[in-house]
């Protein structure tokens, strides 16, 4: 039993992360490379170097420029983060050069629509491979790394800090500002992309319930098999004690939890926030790898 499982979920990680590279390839090929627009990082790099030397491919430079960072990750993470993401790098930049080798896109009339379908394009491939621990290599390899020092820095701005001075480099190189500025857009799509398939599973809403009568509502949301926590409070105006009712939940259970209080109290004054990331039973669990 324990084996099939394991055999189910490597054939979902490697499933993924094959799709991941599929999708990587399709944006560059289709959106960036045939609108000069830089992709940032290592492949970014190898843009730049097939600039003066074309007989080197952008895939292959890719693999070579990672080797250092492969070292250093290996060392970090350990020895199941070189395996996947030395397949999601290899993959990655095969199906790279293989699909600039079938079919050589067309240059976009409109270079914005390049880089906003090519950043989300990049962005949702990216996340889909960092879910399962692996990445390409280059920008987000080293985004990993160093969200062990910078742990309050999402994966995403990470990455778009090390884009941004790669496609600076790139805008020196082409002397084409504007290609370089559509990349930084580009860039920043793709973090908001890579950022909601990254934390998007696990983000979460809280719920801060006022009412007069909040033991009724507390009652009827542990009826709902939800978590919650009673705070002392004192109203500002009238000065009444009264408690409120915290309660973090899922996105799903948004209406059920509104159409519970108002049942209970009508006038309950609700607050609903958006919450990052929830941790603890019921939601994500903390590991030292936890990006």
């Amino acid at each position: 039993m324990k084996n099939k499982k394991a055999a189910a979920r490597w054939l979902y990680e490697y499933g993924l992360i094959t799709l991941g590279c599929a999708i990587y390839a399709l944006s560059f090929d289709w959106f960036f490379q045939p609108n000069n627009i830089s992709m940032g990082g290592f492949t970014g790099v190898a843009q730049i170097v097939n600039r003066f030397l074309p007989v080197l491919p952008i895939g292959v430079m890719s693999i070579v420029l990672n080797v250092p960072l492969f070292y250093i990750g290996v060392r970090k993470q350990g020895i199941r983060l070189l395996i996947s993401s030395l397949y999601a790098m290899s993959m990655g930049s095969l199906m790279l050069d293989g699909l600039a080798a079938v079919y050589a896109f067309p240059p976009m009339e409109e270079p914005l629509l390049a880089c906003i379908y090519g950043g989300v394009l990049l962005g949702i491939s990216m996340g889909l491979m960092l879910t399962v621990g692996a990445t390409t290599g280059g920008t987000e390899l080293a985004a990993r790394l160093l969200k062990y020092r910078f742990r309050h820095i999402s994966i995403g701005r990470l990455c778009l800090t090390i884009d941004v001075i790669v496609i600076c480099l790139y805008a020196l190189t082409f002397r084409s500002i504007n290609n370089a500025l559509y990349g930084i857009v580009a860039m920043y799509i793709s973090s908001l992309a890579m950022d909601t398939v990254v934390y998007g599973s696990i983000n979460a809403k809280i719920a801060y319930i006022i009412s007069g009568r909040s033991e009724e509502i507390a009652g009827k949301l542990l009826q709902m098999d939800l978590g919650i926590t009673l705070l002392d409070g004192r109203g500002g105006f009238s000065g009444d004690r009264k408690q409120v009712v915290l309660c973090a939940f899922k996105r799903s259970q948004i209406a059920a939890i509104k159409s519970a209080v108002t049942s209970i109290d009508p006038s309950a004054f609700i607050i609903v926030c958006e919450a990052h990331e929830v941790l603890g039973e019921g939601f994500g669990e903390y590991t030292p790898d936890s990006l």
